[in-house]
This record gives structure tokens, sequence and C-alpha cells, in this order.
């Protein structure tokens, strides 16, 4: 399918303004341009409450944002831990804010969305323990934040879905907790790859290659492999007891194969996937709404997929997060 026509437009006005890419910029340059691109998500939808809290991090406390959906009546929720994108080194509460309230609507979940550490103050593994650390406290603090312990997911967005997807993994494998679901939008999930995808679109898609390997320069401290399972989930050995993944790539988007490849390898390893590549669509298009109309059409079939899962929840049969005995 062709690029979709608004999508089109809004890359040639970031070409035509300079703004074609980031790499070359510094740290702070390229936060202040995420920010501003982010805010092209509008304001976001209307929520019942949103609460700012602290939770107990690897090596300081974390900030955290809960959001609780219109018609919630008190009690116990299903819920999402969410980690927000920004290629490892930006990215906060505020840039993912519309995202979170618009994701807590339609997925009618409470959301905790995580204030992780960043790179370079903070590189590999700080985001990682900082993500692992949180699910893990989600579950245990579920009366305090008002979730279901039975059903409670993550999700992230580009490197928050590597978090994600590293959690989830790290519960797989530690089973201390044992999530729901996991929600991956146009995940980073092989920062050492090549794919077809990555070198059809290098250049002029939203995420260019070059602006990507800066990121990595910055979050991957000299000597470590980028190719870990811990930085790149794809390469993990043994994905099985994970729980159902909820994955959604964009056609445009550089990372749309290596989506496509972790689907096919979680449905190998036993765990039962749901994979949709959004036709004409570029990296970050569901937080796009301001410029793009078929952004609230992508969240609303989101969460119609988590509603269900969640309900879903409820049966023995799906995996829960819970804290281990």
């Amino acid at each position: 399918m062709a690029l979709d026509p608004h999508v089109r437009r809004f890359l040639h006005a970031l070409s035509a303004g300079g703004a074609r890419g980031t790499s070359g910029t510094s740290v702070a340059q390229r936060r202040a341009a995420f920010g501003r691109l982010m805010a092209f998500a509008g304001s976001g939808a209307h929520v019942a409450r949103i609460e700012d809290g602290v939770l107990p991090g690897p090596a300081g406390p974390l900030r955290y944002r809960a959001y609780t959906p219109l018609g919630a009546e008190g009690g116990r929720l299903p819920g999402l831990v969410f980690f927000h994108g920004g290629g490892m080194i930006a990215g906060d509460l505020e840039t993912h804010d519309p995202l979170c309230r618009a994701l807590c609507h339609e997925t009618a979940c409470r959301l905790i969305a995580v204030n992780y550490r960043l790179a370079p103050e903070h590189p590999y593994p700080a985001a990682v323990e900082d993500a692992c650390a949180a699910m893990v406290w989600a579950s245990r603090h579920a009366d305090q934040l008002g979730l279901d312990p039975a059903r409670i997911g993550i999700a992230g967005d580009s490197a928050g879905g590597t978090l994600a997807a590293v959690a989830c993994q790290h519960a797989a494998t530690t089973r201390r907790v044992r999530p729901v679901l996991q929600l991956l939008l146009c995940p980073i999930l092989d920062w050492a790859g090549e794919t077809p995808s990555r070198a059809a679109f290098a250049e002029g898609y939203l995420v260019d290659r070059a602006m990507m390997r800066e990121e990595l320069a910055h979050y991957l401290p000299p000597g470590r492999d980028a190719a870990h399972p811990h930085v790149s989930p794809l390469r993990g050995v043994g994905l099985g007891g994970q729980p159902p993944a909820y994955i959604h790539t964009a056609e445009f988007d550089p990372l749309r194969d290596e989506g496509l490849a972790y689907a096919d390898r979680l449905r190998a390893s036993g765990v039962a996937v749901r994979h949709t590549c959004h036709a004409g669509m570029v990296h970050l298009f569901y937080a796009l709404g301001g410029l793009v109309p078929y952004a609230p059409i992508a969240l609303r079939q989101i969460g119609t997929e988590i509603r269900t899962a969640m309900a879903a929840g409820r049966m023995d049969a799906m995996p829960r997060l819970h804290a281990a005995s």
C-alpha cells in the first residue's frame, strides 16, 4: 500500500523544515525535538483521574503517573504498566501524557506510566532494571494502585516496547510475576540487527538509521553487546512461558520486520500472538492523532483488543500477574 497521504504531508513538512532527522544533534536538542514531535498527539482523551506517585527503583525513587478511565467507580480495575518511547535517551511522563490518556480511555484499564532512567546520564542496564522493578512493584502493590492483580499487563511503545518485552522475558524466567498480556507498539526489538525494512526506510521515515545508531551509542556503554537479549529481546533464547502478545507495527517503519520476526518467534515458542501491521503508516503513527486521522482509529482497535483480553483474563486458562509465593 502507498504511504498514507496525511503521513506523506507530515514527512514532507519535516524535511522542508530541516527536521528530517535528529542525527548529529545533542541529547538536549534530541529531547526538545522529541517533545515537539509528541505534541502532535493533541490534548489526549478525557480520563476520570490522574495521580502522580513515586515507587522505589533499584537506584532511587522513580516517578509514575496513574490514569483512571472514565466510568470507573472505584474498586480494582485491569491495569497496564506502561513504558514510554524515546530511543532510551528522551521522553517522560509529559511527552506521553496524551498517548497514556488515550490508551487508558480506549482500553478501560488503569494505566501506570513509569518514568524510568534515561541515557546517557544512566546508561544500560538502568532502564531495564527500572522496568523490571516497576513491574514487580506494581504487582505487589495492586491494592494501593487499585488494580486487579489477576489482570495486569505490560505495555510500551518504541524503546518502551524494548523494555516491555525484556520485562516479560524476565517475568517468564524468574516467575516472580506473571503478566496477563504484553502490548508492544512499534517496538525496537533488535538494536543490533539489519533487516530489509531498516534498509528500505533508512532515511526520511521519521526514524533514521543514523539517529538510532547515535541513540544506541548513548545507551550502551563501551564493551556491552548490542545483541544481548536484555538490549535486543528478539535475540532472547527460550521465549516460551510469556503472556499473550499484542504487537503493532507500521508498514513504512524501519522497525517493521523485527516486530514481525518477534511475533513469529513467540508463536514458535507456544506464545499466543496477535500481530497487526498498519498499512501506510510510519513509526509512532499512533501518537500523531493531531495530524493523522487513522491514529485514533488504530488506538480504538488496540483498545478493543486489550478490553477483550482483560475480560478473558478472569478465566483460569489465562496467565496472571501476581507476586510469586
